[in-house]
């Protein structure tokens, strides 16, 4: 058996949280309350504090070459937990042994100076995550080109994009030779194309050269990729460690009606340039996993900005497998515009789309007209909105296997 590379036992992470009304609003006020009723003051005071516990008697160990999904909901303690094993924060109490080199992932530019090109930036980077100058420079052409930033290498980093941003970050963290790589939501600012990138990455990292990965995302298709077991947190605590499988049928049995797989794209790029009078900000699926049955309607929700009046507009759809070759496309009907800054969510859905078990991606456009009429787009953004059509089960409670020769449609049943 593998020793353990992270050993955590009984953590726990208090928070004292002041509440504030209106009697006690402002310092003036509260310096007139002091003085005209101290008492009151004192037990006010009292009253107003709170302790809130982010972690409650955290256990778990990781072994070395393990790649762990960590998943929960909105403030269940995921990003408490990481900022612990980061070295960012001191637990409450309870203890952590990590066995190896620790490189974080937890937010855009954390340990970058904006004022410095991105080339500084990766030795500065690279110096906090404890290399040496040699082994950076070893690694820089490498850093460099997984990035694809090198056209702006020598520009300050407070003029890169997020995605770019995160690019550069994801690339000296990967590259640096850390014995635990530590991953947030962070990923979800690149591309699609992107985001497979550093799943690959992080997948070679630790099978090839056996480092250890903890993966926190909300994109249960990519942690059901990426881990073979996960940790559950709910309010603080585990609820379960175990079987990915498990560990995302558990979270999506929990997560009820607030589940959603969503999809930011307002900073992504774009491959073309178009005039931007309306914007995609982001996509959602509602539901945990982006798995769809087979002959279910194709549906999710798109959210646009409008940066210029528009009476009217309408979103398109092209799907693709996920190797990129297109299946088919369509148009929904124009509606009702928006004034500039207005931002609005619109429901698509694609009626029974007969597509085969298989996965697939997205390419959405926002514009005016269709391909009967005068088609413009004002935004598009390529390969998103991955999701899987899962396989049909037969009569007998089998699966039946589609075979790739067949296609990527699953035609109606022949009629004679």
């Amino acid at each position: 058996m593998s020793e353990n590379i992270i050993n955590v036992t009984n953590l726990a992470k208090c928070y004292p949280i002041v509440h504030k009304d209106e009697w006690v609003a402002g310092l003036r006020h509260s310096v007139e309350n002091i003085i005209r009723n101290p008492l009151r003051s004192l037990l006010q005071s009292r009253e107003q504090k709170e302790l809130f516990w982010a972690l409650k008697d955290v256990s778990f160990s990781v072994q070395a070459g393990e790649v762990i999904g960590v998943i929960g909901r909105n403030g269940a303690g995921k990003s408490t937990l990481l900022k612990i094993l980061s070295r960012i924060t001191e637990p409450t109490r309870g203890r952590v042994e990590l066995n190896g080199r620790v490189a974080s992932l937890l937010e855009v530019a954390t340990g970058f100076h904006g004022d410095l090109s991105g080339r500084e930036n990766i030795f500065l980077n690279g110096a906090i995550l404890g290399m040496t100058k040699a082994e950076i420079t070893r690694k820089f052409d490498e850093i460099v080109a997984f990035s694809e930033v090198g056209k702006f290498l020598d520009t300050p980093v407070k003029r890169y994009s997020s995605g770019m941003y995160m690019r550069l970050a994801f690339a000296v963290a990967a590259h640096l030779e850390p014995e635990i790589l530590i991953v947030d939501e962070v990923l979800a600012v690149g591309d699609a194309a992107f985001q497979k990138k550093c799943l690959g990455k992080m997948q070679e990292v630790s099978r090839s050269h056996g480092r250890t990965v903890l993966f926190v995302s909300h994109n249960m298709s990519a942690v059901q990729q990426l881990t073979t077991r996960s940790i559950m947190l709910e309010k603080g605590t585990v609820k379960f460690f175990g079987s990915t499988e498990q560990a995302v049928e558990i979270y999506s049995s929990t997560a009820g009606a607030e589940a959603a797989t969503f999809f930011d794209v307002d900073q992504v790029p774009r491959k073309l340039k178009m005039s931007g009078a309306i914007r995609l900000v982001h996509f959602r699926f509602d539901r945990v996993t982006p798995y769809f049955e087979a002959g279910e309607d194709f549906s999710f929700c798109a959210k646009v900005r409008a940066l210029e009046d528009m009476p009217q507009f309408r979103v398109s759809l092209t799907i693709s497998t996920i190797e990129g070759t297109a299946v088919g496309a369509c148009f929904g009907p124009e509606r009702a515009g928006l004034k500039r800054g207005e931002e609005t969510e619109v429901k698509i859905t694609l009626k029974n789309p007969r597509l085969a078990p298989g996965r697939y991606s997205c390419d959405v456009a926002v514009g005016r007209g269709s391909h009967r009429t005068t088609l413009t787009d004002f935004d598009a953004v390529s390969d998103t909105l991955q999701f899987e059509v899962l396989p049909e089960e037969g009569e007998a409670g089998t699966v039946a296997a589609w075979h790739r020769n067949w296609g990527s449609v699953a035609f109606t049943d022949l009629a004679y």
